[in-house]
């Protein structure tokens, strides 16, 4: 008989944790895995992900999520903001391993934040916000213009764009982590300008494989060091159109 979704993602998640060295507990291997269903239900009636074998979706999107605690995350209470969320990654994940944290899961789809609302009381996350804006626009609000001890960003563009639309949510002294794929030193090259007119400084690039071939990883890492100046972020697309 042919193994469930569930069999299959929980072997695959638990062997994936092992191979790249970040240590999980069983009880919260369990919790990724109802989020993992939740998202497989979910992906039949919105557009959350691409990846719908359980054992690519437990190696591309939960071990890569979790691949954050490979750096010195060390501090028990962070406030994190995770933008352009999208399904959910890397930000339920690493809420899930770390209750103590509070995690705002900031896109410009209602309906995904809405899927991701009801995930997350159907987990019990009491950790877990959504935010509905563009990042260009609530990177300008006071009330979340650096604000945040720690911001991460998946697969939403190139860093140089990445930078404007994250860097302004950071506080002083904190950090943005870039989760980048191939090529992520080639970015940084293409950074240079941004990180001088944003105040922050590249402080470690993290290469890595994913398990199973499933391919190049790194987590470039950003330090803020010193206040943005208020020109940043521009208008809704004017960084994507006219990179820094």
């Amino acid at each position: 008989m042919e193994a469930s979704f569930a069999d299959r993602f929980a072997d695959t998640l638990r062997r994936g944790l092992v191979e790249a060295g970040i240590t999980i507990e069983e009880d919260v291997q369990e919790l990724l895995l109802q989020y993992a269903q939740q998202v497989e239900e979910g992906n039949r009636k919105l557009n959350l992900t691409r990846i719908t074998s359980p054992e690519e979706m437990a190696i591309k999107h939960f071990v890569d999520s979790l691949a954050c605690f490979k750096l010195d995350l060390t501090r028990s209470e962070i406030h994190c903001l995770d933008v352009g969320t999208g399904g959910g990654f890397p930000g339920i994940p690493l809420a899930i391993c770390r209750p103590s944290w509070k995690v705002v899961l900031l896109d410009s789809l209602r309906k995904r934040l809405n899927f991701l609302d009801s995930a997350s009381e159907n987990l019990r996350l009491s950790n877990v916000h959504t935010l509905h804006a563009r990042a260009e626009d609530a990177g300008q609000d006071p009330s979340y213009r650096e604000k945040f001890d720690l911001v991460v960003s998946r697969a939403v563009a190139r860093l140089p764009v990445l930078l404007e639309l994250c860097v302004p949510f950071v506080k002083v002294g904190g950090r943005f982590i870039a989760m980048k794929g191939a090529g992520a030193r080639e970015e940084v090259e293409e950074s240079g300008n941004a990180l001088r007119k944003l105040n922050c400084t590249i402080s470690q690039i993290l290469e890595f494989e994913l398990p199973d071939d499933a391919g190049e990883r790194a987590l470039i890492v950003v330090d803020k060091v010193g206040s943005t100046n208020p020109t940043y972020p521009r208008r809704a697309g004017t960084p994507a159109k006219n990179p820094l």
